[in-house]
C-alpha cells in the first residue's frame, strides 16, 4: 500500500514541476522505467534517492507520507493544523487518531519506545536511527524511506509489519517476534538476528550480504531475489523455505538441518545460476531426500551431507 502511496506523490509532483519520466529519470541518474514503476506502485525508491527527489520536486520528506498533501487537496485549506480540530469545544477523536497513529517525516533519532504498544502505525521518511523499540509491541506497523540504523528490535512483535526501503543497518533483532513479516529494498549490512524464529517472513530485493543469523529459525521463509553472497547461515533450520533468483554465491549453511528447502529460480536454471549453486557450502548439514535429490540434480556438492 505504502508503495503505491509513494508513487502517486511521486507522479502528482513531477506532473506540477512540468517534468516528464524521461526528464526526472535524467536529473537521477536512472531509466525512465524505474520513475515508471515507482509511479505505478511496483517498486519504491531507496532513502537516499528519497532524499534526492524531494530536493528535486521542491518537497520535504514529509510530503511522501499518506496523510500529507492529499489532506490539504481534499479540504482546500493548506497548511491547516489538522491535529487541533475541535468538535462542540473539545478536541476531535479522529484528530487524536490521526496524531497517534502516523509519524510520518518525523525527527526521532535515538527515541525511547522500548515497551509500548503502538500497532498499526506508519513511519515514513522518518528518521529513527538509534531508536530503542525493544519489547514494543509494533503488529501491523509500516516502515518506509527511513533511517534505521542502530534501531534495537529485540522482543519486539513485528507480525504483519512491513519495511520498505530502509537503511537498516547494524540494526538488532534479538529474540524478535517475526511473523508475516516484510522486508523489501532495503539495507541489512550489519543488521543482527539472534535466537528469532523467522515465519512466512518475506525478504525481497534485500541486502543481506553482511547480515549476522546466530541460532536461528526459518520457516515459510521467501528470499526472493535478495543478495545472500557470502553470508554464513552455518548450524540453523530451515522449513519451507524458497531462495527464488537469490543471490547464494560462496554462502555457507555448514551444519544446517533443511526441510523442503527450494534452491531452484522461477526461471529457466542458466549456466551462471548453475555455478553460483555450485559454490555453496554444505558440509556437515542434513536435509530431506527431496531437497538433497533437487541440489544433487544441479551437481552440488553433497558429499558431506546427511539425509533425514
Amino acid at each position: 500500500m505504502e508503495a503505491i502511496v509513494i508513487g502517486d506523490k511521486i507522479a502528482r509532483a513531477r506532473k506540477k514541476t512540468n517534468l516528464s519520466q524521461a526528464q526526472l529519470a535524467e536529473k537521477l541518474f536512472i531509466s525512465p522505467q524505474a520513475v515508471g514503476k515507482w509511479e505505478r506502485g511496483e517498486s519504491v525508491p531507496d532513502i537516499v534517492t528519497i532524499g534526492k527527489l524531494a530536493k528535486i520536486l521542491g518537497v520535504d520528506l514529509n510530503y511522501f507520507s499518506d496523510s500529507s498533501q492529499s489532506i490539504e487537496a481534499e479540504t482546500g485549506h493548506a497548511g491547516a493544523d489538522d491535529t487541533t480540530q475541535t468538535v462542540n469545544g473539545s478536541d476531535s477523536p479522529s484528530a487524536e487518531r490521526r496524531l497517534l497513529t502516523n509519524f510520518n517525516g518525523s525527527a526521532l533519532a535515538e527515541t525511547d519506545f522500548t515497551g509500548v504498544s503502538a500497532q498499526k502505525r506508519k513511519f515514513i521518511g522518518s528518521d529513527l536511527h538509534g531508536s530503542d523499540f525493544s519489547g514494543a509491541d509494533l503488529t501491523g506497523s509500516s516502515f518506509t524511506g527511513s533511517d534505521l540504523h542502530d534501531a534495537d528490535f529485540g522482543r519486539t512483535n513485528l507480525t504483519d509489519c512491513s519495511f520498505v526501503a530502509l537503511d537498516l543497518t547494524n540494526a538488532g533483532f534479538n529474540e524478535t517476534i517475526l511473523v508475516r513479516t516484510e522486508f523489501s529494498s532495503s539495507d541489512l549490512s550489519g543488521a543482527t538476528f539472534r535466537n528469532t524464529k523467522l515465519v512466512d517472513v518475506k525478504l525481497t530485493t534485500t541486502d543481506l550480504k553482511k547480515t549476522i543469523f546466530e541460532n536461528c529459525t526459518f520457516s515459510g521463509v521467501d528470499f526472493k531475489s535478495s543478495d545472500l553472497s557470502g553470508l554464513c547461515l552455518d548450524g540453523q533450520t530451515f522449513t519451507g523455505v524458497r531462495f527464488d533468483n537469490a543471490d547464494l554465491k560462496n554462502a555457507s549453511f555448514k551444519g544446517a538441518t533443511l526441510k523442503n528447502v527450494s534452491f531452484r529460480p522461477s526461471f529457466a536454471l542458466t549456466n551462471r545460476y548453475y555455478k553460483t549453486l555450485k559454490t555453496i557450502s554444505f558440509d556437515g548439514a542434513k536435509m530431506d531426500k527431496l531437497t538433497y535429490a533437487a541440489l544433487k540434480g544441479v551437481g552440488v556438492d553433497l558429499s558431506k551431507v546427511t539425509t533425514i
